[in-house]
């Protein structure tokens, strides 16, 4: 059962008076040999995940009176491109295989089916990866709050400048212009260089 963390320096002085084992050294977990969880106090931690496409940040705190102290902090480093150079080669080895001189094989079509929720495995991944931590942590920790950050930036409504509806996001920059008219407005028909103007 899952207690309360505590400070690196209150962990060492359990371990050396003998009421407790380690668990795990990466993060570091003991378990109390003298204590259940009826007798300790458990106010329980916080979880932010913040996934990404190359790493995921995972912090563990504690929030009292709205300040939040850090207990551990993790990231992922996501190997979708490894899996992905390792699909590839294997696609080509195969490849290699069908057109060499060997003996015939008929060509197999009932293995290529794919069920409705398949994902990429770089993707695939990405999200067993993050769970299979997540649920780590709580075996760990008392959890009790997982904040997942979601957030979608529209960079055109952002380089616009303004809120974006329908027909505007076919709209760029270089809307109604020739790339040719565009440069030489956007430059004031000068000479990005010398700045020299009036001259064809």
């Amino acid at each position: 059962k899952p207690l309360q963390p505590c400070r690196p320096g209150r962990a060492r002085q359990i371990l050396k008076a003998g009421r407790a084992v380690v668990v795990r050294h990466t993060p570091f977990v003991i378990r109390l040999l003298d204590r259940t969880v009826a007798g300790s106090t458990v106010d329980g931690v916080e979880i932010g995940l913040d996934p990404g496409s190359r790493h995921t940040g995972i912090a563990v705190f504690t929030e009292r009176d709205g300040s939040r102290a850090g207990k551990y902090g993790i990231q992922l480093d996501h190997r979708g491109a490894a899996i992905r150079d390792k699909l590839t080669a294997r696609s080509n080895h195969r490849r290699r295989r069908r057109s060499r001189n060997l003996r015939y094989r008929a060509p197999r079509f009932l293995n290529r089916t794919r069920p409705k929720d398949w994902l990429a495995p770089s993707l695939r991944h990405r999200v067993d990866t993050t769970m299979s931590w997540m649920a780590r942590l709580r075996r760990w920790a008392p959890v009790r709050a997982v904040h997942l950050e979601r957030v979608a930036f529209d960079t055109h409504a952002m380089s616009a400048g303004r809120p974006l509806e329908g027909i505007d996001y076919q709209q760029g920059t270089l809307a109604g212009y020739e790339a040719r008219q565009y440069l030489l407005e956007k430059w004031g028909r000068a000479c990005v260089y010398c700045g020299a103007a009036g001259t064809p």
